[in-house]
């Protein structure tokens, strides 16, 4: 992956959660692949994660982090032009598989890429990874406020 471009407690900056729900600890930026806003985050899961149950994140889990992944690009878009980071709210989960719950100490990397944008509405696509296998994948479509 690389280095991040923001880790840790800075990752706040960007993002409207706030701990014990940040469900992202690293983001590597945003490039422009066939014309759509990209990017990566990580998450190393941890055993205090609120999303963890008998040591595997549950599938809720898996789905916020998606959309804090979504939350994460929009809020370091929004800032590197100078404009606040925006409250978002999921409005829809489509077409999601999940292909295996993610173990603790296990680091999920997420690329987002924004697929279309109506207004406030963004549909994103989502890849979520460890290593080269990928365990879930899906659309959401995210409000901002």
């Amino acid at each position: 992956m690389g280095t991040p471009v923001v880790a840790g407690a800075d990752i706040c900056k960007y993002i409207p959660q706030r701990k014990p729900i940040v469900m992202i600890d690293s983001f590597y930026g945003i490039s422009e692949e066939q014309g759509n806003a990209t990017s990566v985050s990580g998450l190393t899961i941890g055993e205090d994660n609120l999303f963890v149950e008998d040591g595997q994140m549950i599938d809720s889990g898996i789905i916020e982090h998606i959309a804090q992944s979504g939350a994460m690009q929009i809020g370091y878009d929004s800032i590197s032009n100078g404009r606040p980071v925006p409250l978002g709210f999921i409005g829809s989960v489509n077409k999601l598989t999940i292909n295996r719950l993610p173990k603790v100490g296990e680091t999920l990397n997420t690329t987002i890429v924004f697929e279309a944008q109506v207004g406030d509405i963004t549909l994103i696509g989502a890849t979520v990874k460890i290593g080269d296998e990928t365990i879930a994948s899906g659309k959401m479509k995210v409000a901002t406020k």
